[in-house]
């Protein structure tokens, strides 16, 4: 066991009462914000000594390999639920009869599907419900329907965590009760290990003699790659050399293509899909680009930050709070790619002023989002709403540095 799990369940047989059961309930994706924040939570939650569960909804035969790897590594037992399609109630059934023979004390859900069908069963089997808003896709169509219900519905749960001050004060415009509403920006979860420079770039097989200007996400409207490939065909030629790299898959991936293609820039960006636990890769990158219309708070930018990239990003939702110019980072006005690529410019020309400001964002991550104080932020929660008298203090050191 490492040193700091070690610690922390030392720390939690020290606590008073039993230890706390907790179940997250999501419909993982490959990868994304949400999903990394569901492992970084319950992982960190189980190495405090408390007993957690996550249910995975997913479709049939699908491949959840890359979300459950941590999981099963850090022990976490994980229940799969099979629901296609518009199955509602007989995936309610099943998730039901999963938490009556687990009987945790709180049910933490993630995402529309599960806040709309499962909150209210729980709370007539007598378990506290949590949950997170991660931010909103603004995808149009049934999902602008869908989070609306969403918003309506978590007017009911026990406890509804921001994970941004724009996303609390919509859901407080909403109607989400002030004393049941929670702003807790996500947490800095490291990677196993960070790859280094060169490592990294032989596995994206990246040119070793530009600078790399890097884009990790999901290759959805909302995420702003079109943004990114803009400011990139802006930059013009007095910029240093540079390759782009667009980390990530999606249903926007074959229309990002063409637009490289018809922007000249196509034999000067890779488009490496979906890279499995994609943080290992960041410092192949000499600058990250977040260009994204609407955001939480991204785990992304915490990752990136924590291995100490210098970053470039839109000026949306929790994003001015993690990144703090002039000292860690530079900030954009989202949709404006003639903007970006200036401050592109301005990042590119000066490597003393990349590396303090990535050195700066390092420490600001590691000193404000480290995953021990937003575990605690979490315990503290679900403490309450279990009807535990105390919160669990855990008094030692995480692999970030943070203390709480």
């Amino acid at each position: 066991m490492p040193a700091d799990a070690a610690s922390m369940a030392s720390g939690a047989e020290e606590a008073a009462g039993r230890p706390l059961s907790v179940v997250h309930l999501c419909t993982p994706a490959r990868v994304g914000g949400l999903e990394r924040v569901v492992q970084g939570l319950a992982i960190w939650t189980g190495r405090a000594g408390h007993h957690v569960t996550v249910m995975a909804v997913s479709g049939p035969g699908a491949d959840l390999g890359e979300f459950l790897a941590p999981l099963e590594r850090a022990g976490i037992p994980v229940v799969r639920v099979e629901s296609a399609g518009r199955r509602y109630l007989a995936e309610r059934r099943v998730v039901r009869e999963h938490l009556r023979q687990i009987k945790p004390d709180v049910l933490h859900t993630h995402g529309y599907r599960c806040d709309l069908l499962h909150g209210g069963p729980a709370r007539r089997l007598g378990i506290a419900t949590v949950s997170t808003l991660h931010g909103s896709s603004r995808m149009g169509g049934l999902s602008h329907l869908f989070e609306w219900l969403q918003e309506r519905a978590l007017t009911r749960f026990d406890g509804v965590v921001a994970v941004s001050e724009p996303l609390r004060q919509s859901l407080l415009a909403r109607g989400v009760p002030e004393e049941r509403l929670h702003f807790i920006p996500n947490g800095w979860v490291p990677p196993e290990e960070y790859l280094d420079r060169e490592a990294a770039r032989r596995q994206l097989e990246l040119p070793k003699d530009r600078m790399v200007i890097g884009w990790i996400g999901r290759l959805i409207p909302i995420k702003g790659c079109d943004v990114f490939l803009e400011s990139l065909a802006r930059l013009g030629p007095k910029a240093p050399a540079w390759h782009g790299v667009v980390v990530g898959d999606g249903p926007e991936r074959a229309a990002l293509e063409e637009q490289a293609r018809s922007l000249g820039i196509m034999d000067r960006v890779s488009f490496a899909g979906s890279v499995p636990e994609a943080a290992r890769i960041v410092k192949a990158l000499d600058v990250f680009v977040l260009s994204s219309r609407s955001e939480g708070t991204p785990m992304t930018i915490l990752e990136v930050m924590g291995a100490g990239v210098p970053v470039v990003a839109t000026a949306v939702g929790g994003v001015p709070g993690v990144v703090d110019p002039p000292q860690s980072g530079w900030l954009a006005p989202p949709e404006k790619p003639a903007e970006l690529a200036k401050i592109l410019r301005e990042a590119l020309a000066d490597d003393k002023c990349r590396a303090r400001r990535g050195s700066v964002g390092r420490e600001r991550v590691e000193r404000i989002y480290g995953s021990l104080a937003w575990t605690n932020h979490y315990l503290d929660i679900y403490e309450k709403l279990g009807g535990f008298e105390a919160s669990i203090s855990l008094g030692y050191s995480d692999t970030s540095g943070s203390t709480t």
